[in-house]
């Protein structure tokens, strides 16, 4: 009998995303049911160790957009602001498919409220989904909306995606690029940050400007996080962190989940799927050398990014694990990215 994959718990995906814009469409497909599109489903979770994650909840500029055209970085329409009442219904759609999802699967997928939860899900072979919010165009300037999403079991927040709001501004996805391109956060987002403290919300850094990451640092009584995100060293994508920045993520204490879109791991950007692991294992080498054993974990950006062909979808994950093995990573240095960093600064913040 072959061994059970090591259990992941990964930094970020947009499967809410993808499956609430093919509602209704030629595109659906059931969550239960595996299937060749997109990359993660329960059959394909359960396959590759998939127990849990952060479960994006991203407003895209057309989010009404039923073309099927590929989205397109070079398009401005695509990082067009959004307004806030259709944000929030967008984002509602989103937090109702989750709750579809755990009422349908009998007990096999749960929303964690807490990190407790979480792990006593994964203990017990459930997916555990804790909610985040990548771009907080939901949320009104006075926060309330805040307040009605963490009842529900919203616990981490990126207060910005690649386009400006009322929070602060986002890196756009250039290359080659210092994420030093905009302004930081506005006088509403620094009460975002404070608020996402007190009630214990991960505040996520990967979107946000260099400026804004360093009025989070120096504004933020909680571990620095970046959900998705790569080495601006080794891939000098915007969307990427430099060392100083990893720097002060190490002294929080903090965490950077290895982002698997294969332009922001490549030294020449390209979007080619035809990306070795061993790119992505050069990232995680390179992570664990600035941040420590404790600060690097998995932020895949599964069905929101280009894939290696090698890794393919969330049944890849023994792959990627068993080629950070063959570099020479320890069984408890492996466990810890494939899961226990996550839960462990989660803990940190509060959840």
């Amino acid at each position: 009998m072959s061994a059970l994959p090591i259990p992941v718990f990964d930094g970020h995906n947009d499967t809410l995303l993808r499956h609430v814009m093919n509602e209704g469409t030629a595109k659906e497909v059931s969550f239960f049911s595996e299937n060749e599109r997109g990359h993660i489903d329960l059959p394909k979770a359960r396959k590759g160790g998939l127990q849990g994650g952060l479960f994006a909840m991203f407003v895209p500029s057309k989010y009404d957009d039923t073309s099927g055209v590929p989205f397109d970085p070079e398009d401005p329409a695509n990082f067009a602001p959004v307004d806030q009442p259709g944000a929030l219904n967008f984002t509602n759609r989103m937090f109702a498919m989750a709750r579809r999802w755990v009422r349908e699967s009998d007990g096999q997928v749960v929303i964690a409220k807490s990190v407790a939860e979480a792990r006593a899900a994964m203990s017990e072979g459930k997916l555990a989904m804790i909610m985040h919010i990548e771009g907080a165009e939901a949320i009104d300037k006075d926060l309330y909306a805040l307040e009605i999403l963490y009842a529900a079991g919203l616990r981490s927040i990126g207060p910005v995606w690649s386009r400006k709001n009322i929070f602060a501004d986002g890196v756009p996805m250039a290359f080659p690029s210092s994420p030093d391109t905009g302004t930081g956060l506005t006088d509403v987002g620094c009460e975002l940050v404070a608020n996402c403290n007190r009630m214990g919300v991960m505040i996520d850094l990967s979107h946000i400007t260099e400026k804004g990451f360093w009025d989070v640092a120096k504004l933020s009584t909680k571990p620095l996080v970046a959900s998705h995100s790569n080495a601006h060293s080794l891939c000098p994508s915007a969307r990427n962190l430099t060392d100083k920045q990893l720097d002060a993520v190490k002294e929080s204490k903090g965490l950077v989940g290895i982002n698997y879109h294969v332009a922001f791991l490549r030294d020449d950007g390209a979007h080619d799927v035809n990306t070795s692991i061993d790119v992505l294992v050069r990232h995680a080498a390179y992570l664990v050398d600035k941040l420590g054993e404790d600060g690097v974990a998995l932020g895949s950006d599964f069905d929101g990014c280009l894939v290696p062909d090698a890794i393919k979808d969330a049944t890849g994950l023994p792959k990627l694990l068993d080629g950070l093995k063959k570099s020479g990573f320890g069984d408890k240095l492996i466990n810890k990215i494939a899961h226990e960093n996550w839960l462990s600064v989660l803990e940190r913040t509060g959840i």
